[in-house]
């Protein structure tokens, strides 16, 4: 196993006609927040399959992967740690998380957080009780991409119906100005809901009035249409 063989087959699904449809997709332009990123035209389901073909890879070529300037090849790093966590128990786990945010530099746009922040550190800290101190930490930073990993990382611990540390990132991130913020706060916001409407809503209660717009229809969209038409009728 070598990285060549394995860019190798990466590119054999690359396709030119979705480049370009990719780069607007991801807002690769300037001042945009992906700006700079370069696409090969590859869909997460082909990129997946060379993971699970690849999935013993050693860390030395995940690195020099996640470092690549080509998004496919960072995400494939990516889904090579998600793969290196199955299976896996506190002592290896805790290597893939700290290389994951040692390396998290090439984490550098929405799907590759979201892909991978739960199934990492959130899987990580829950299923062994770890201190969430470094989701706060990341939830205060000023980088987008740390904010957006300390949020998402919450998936894993609502998908186990575990909400606190969920809503008291959330309010750390309340007054984000960046709207890829308030689309991930209003999404597992969303999530919570899905599992304890009323615990949602306690939320909601107290910041409705005063949170973005985006994280609030995010947050209410599985909402019956007369609730969800009320919210955004006192939000006006």
């Amino acid at each position: 196993m070598n990285i060549a063989s394995i860019k190798k087959d990466l590119h054999a699904y690359i396709r030119p006609n979705k480049i370009a449809i990719y780069q607007n997709f991801f807002k690769t332009g300037k001042g945009q927040y992906g700006e700079g990123d370069i696409f090969l035209g590859i869909s997460v389901p082909n990129t997946r399959s060379v993971a699970k073909k690849y999935k013993n890879t050693p860390y030395e070529i995940v690195e020099k992967l996640l470092s690549s300037k080509y998004h496919e090849e960072r995400l494939l790093g990516v889904l090579l740690l998600v793969q290196k966590t199955l299976g896996t128990k506190e002592k290896g786990f805790k290597k893939i998380v700290t290389f994951y945010l040692k390396n998290r530099k090439g984490i550098n746009n929405w799907d590759l957080v979201d892909l991978s922040a739960d199934k990492i550190v959130g899987k990580y800290l829950y299923e062994y009780q770890q201190p969430k101190d470094v989701l706060y930490k990341y939830a205060r930073s000023k980088d987008l991409w740390e904010k957006r990993i300390a949020i998402l990382s919450t998936f894993w611990f609502i998908k186990n119906n575990s909400f606190e540390d969920t809503l008291k990132i959330s309010e750390i991130l309340l007054r984000d100005d960046h709207d890829l913020i308030h689309k991930a706060v209003g999404w597992m916001l969303r999530e919570v809901g899905k599992r304890d409407q009323n615990k949602e809503e306690e939320f909601l209660k107290r910041h409705y009035k005063t949170m973005p717009r985006t994280m609030l229809r995010y947050a209410i969209e599985k909402f019956p249409e007369t609730k969800r038409k009320a919210y955004l009728k006192s939000k006006m």
